[in-house]
């Protein structure tokens, strides 16, 4: 009999998945239904650059969102119902996934997501910002509705090394981060943090201190992904014209199973690769068999015989 020795997983998985913590949860199978609230970046419009990030696409990360064209509640049951076809009677989450979703004047959040907290087919919110676009009455307001529904916040922060960030057009500082994680600790909102592996000029040292420093934060959750190269990028046509080095699978592999090493038990990993439309991917073209690469950890990580948390010190 296979022996895991990982006490967070239901599925022979040696870290926390996001399924487990699901199930223990709502004791149902719950999804993410992605939803495009037409808001903005302040690294797009001008309040601290113009742009965007330089791996962003137009869509702002939200090309599996719903068509902004639709009001959110279309979208949201245009969601469901392609959902359910995989999960007759899952429950689904509200994930306002596009662009910076606190970028808006108070009243303008108060109309976009009292609606759903209220609904009895929405379980929970999960809304995609910046750590820069939560000021304390944003994260007061949150904090409110949290005591109605599960309210996650999912920052976007990368990476925590600002020279990166800067060649990234990010806008804001690993410190401005740090400060609105404190911040949002003192409130019942969910805190999710996502990373991304291979950023150009970062070795596996810098994306292991990245990890690191997750770990010694106050946070839930963690999304870790591939870098992608798409079409109608500033970094994907710099590379067409320049090409830089990328990670391999076996090189990707490799640091994952090494950041999951240094994260506490508890943090619950949302995601250890990323998902990017087919037809506009430039490269690495391995990421394009996203189960081959979870798979791969998997195999590796038991050969290893490790398990998240084995190197984690307080």
């Amino acid at each position: 009999m296979f022996y895991n020795p990982f006490p967070y997983s239901d599925d022979n998985k040696r870290y926390y998945t996001w399924n487990t913590y699901l199930k223990h949860t709502y004791h149902e199978k719950v999804f993410k239904v992605a939803l495009n609230a037409d808001f903005s970046c302040p690294n797009r419009d001008g309040v601290c650059g113009v742009g965007g990030c330089t791996f962003c696409g137009s869509l702002g990360s939200g090309e599996c969102a719903g068509d902004k064209q639709d009001d959110l509640f279309t979208q949201f049951q245009t969601g469901v119902i392609r959902m359910r076809q995989k999960w007759p009677y899952g429950k689904a989450m509200a994930y306002f996934q596009a662009y910076t979703n606190t970028y808006a004047p108070l009243s303008v959040l108060k109309e976009t997501f009292e609606p759903f907290v209220v609904r009895d087919d929405v379980i929970a919110l999960s809304i995609a910002t910046r750590a820069d676009c939560l000021e304390d009455d944003k994260i007061a307001y949150l904090h409110e509705l949290s005591r109605k529904k599960d309210i996650w916040i999912e920052l976007g922060l990368q990476t925590m090394h600002d020279e990166t960030a800067k060649q990234l057009n990010r806008g804001h500082t690993y410190a401005q981060f740090v400060d609105c994680v404190n911040r949002l600790s003192n409130t019942n909102i969910k805190i999710c943090v996502h990373l991304i592996n291979g950023l150009p000029n970062e070795s596996k040292d810098m994306m292991l201190a990245s990890a690191n420093a997750m770990g010694k934060l106050n946070i839930h959750a963690l999304k870790i992904h591939m870098l992608h190269l798409m079409k109608h990028t500033v970094l994907g046509n710099t590379y067409i014209h320049l090409p830089f080095p990328l990670l391999t699978r076996e090189e990707y592999v490799d640091i994952v199973i090494s950041q999951l090493e240094v994260l506490p038990m508890h943090m619950i990993i949302q995601r250890l690769t990323g998902d990017g439309i087919q037809k506009d991917l430039i490269a690495p073209e391995w990421t394009r068999k996203k189960v081959i690469v979870l798979n791969e950890i998997d195999k590796e990580m038991k050969r290893r015989n490790t398990w998240q948390g084995r190197l984690f010190e307080e």
